[in-house]
């Protein structure tokens, strides 16, 4: 059961996890600037707060890409719970006036929806999360350049239950989104 429930609420970290680093970017196109950030590589812990599973800790580690032309960004990587570890894959992309995207292949496979977001500022992303009666939302705040904190929270009667923290540091030198000093 608990592989069950970690398999359905790891991908909403995978997709979260590499959401930083947007203070760099343009004015112009700031949530296709934000995205571009994901570039690299992120690692970091992380830990069920809340439910039947509370305490339960996990490590994961991303490669963070962006699609050419598009608005949105692909993730891949794992994440690991004590010996047991599981590949992630997450996908999300501008769709109209409106993110869309899905974490290892979606709600009608064994992950789950993202219905829709956006980019608050430039160091906050916020997404809707859905999977069959899973409601809820994911949430990523870069405090600095090289740091991201992501919670997930799901829907319990008509309240936001934080189950998910994690924090994830940046591994590769790279820094991406920057401007070329003149």
């Amino acid at each position: 059961m608990k592989s069950v429930i970690l398999s359905c609420v790891l991908p909403l970290v995978a997709l979260a996890a590499p959401l930083g680093l947007a203070g760099k970017a343009s004015a112009a196109e700031p949530d296709k600037q934000f995205f571009r950030t994901v570039e690299g590589k992120w690692v970091g812990p992380g830990e069920i707060v809340a439910g039947k599973y509370k305490g339960t800790k996990f490590t994961c580690s991303f490669d963070g890409s962006t699609p050419d032309n598009k608005t949105g960004m692909s993730l891949d990587g794992d994440c690991r719970v004590g010996v047991f570890t599981q590949k992630m894959s997450a996908t999300v992309e501008r769709k109209g006036r409106d993110y869309k995207g899905n974490f290892m292949g979606g709600a009608a496979g064994s992950g789950l929806d993202i219905i829709g977001g956006n980019v608050v500022d430039p160091r906050k992303v916020v997404f809707t999360i859905n999977r069959n009666q899973l409601r809820g939302v994911m949430q990523a705040r870069i405090p600095d350049d090289n740091s991201m904190t992501v919670t997930i929270a799901v829907r319990v009667d008509q309240q936001l239950v934080p189950v998910i923290g994690m924090s994830l540091k940046r591994v590769d030198a790279v820094e991406v989104g920057s401007i070329a000093k003149n």
